[in-house]
């Protein structure tokens, strides 16, 4: 299960993620990014209620990471060691922002 809260300010937006990332809700999220990055310099990605993320959410991660490379930053707050963890072990810290 995933919640998923976006907060739009001008160019400037914030998600919210709550629960697990998985093979089950990054579709989701995948689609909800695609219909909101459009416009967007600024994505934050708030992962302090974020349980778990599995392989397909880290993909969903690089390639929101990708779009945000041509038309603004992107960086990831709160997150908690169980996510840090897996950030470390893939590589993808040294990838993304983390703040």
């Amino acid at each position: 299960m995933l919640n998923i809260n976006k907060n739009l300010e001008d160019t400037s937006l914030t998600v919210e993620l709550i629960g697990r990332l998985d093979t089950t809700t990054a579709p989701r999220l995948e689609g909800e990014l695609k219909d909101a990055l459009p416009g967007v310099s600024n994505l934050v990605l708030d992962l302090g209620k974020l349980e778990y993320i599995s392989s397909a959410g880290l993909r969903v991660l690089l390639s929101a990471q990708k779009i945000m490379n041509k038309q603004g930053e992107m960086k990831l707050i709160h997150v908690n060691d169980t996510v840090l963890e897996i950030f470390d072990v893939t590589g993808f810290s040294d990838i993304l922002t983390i703040e």
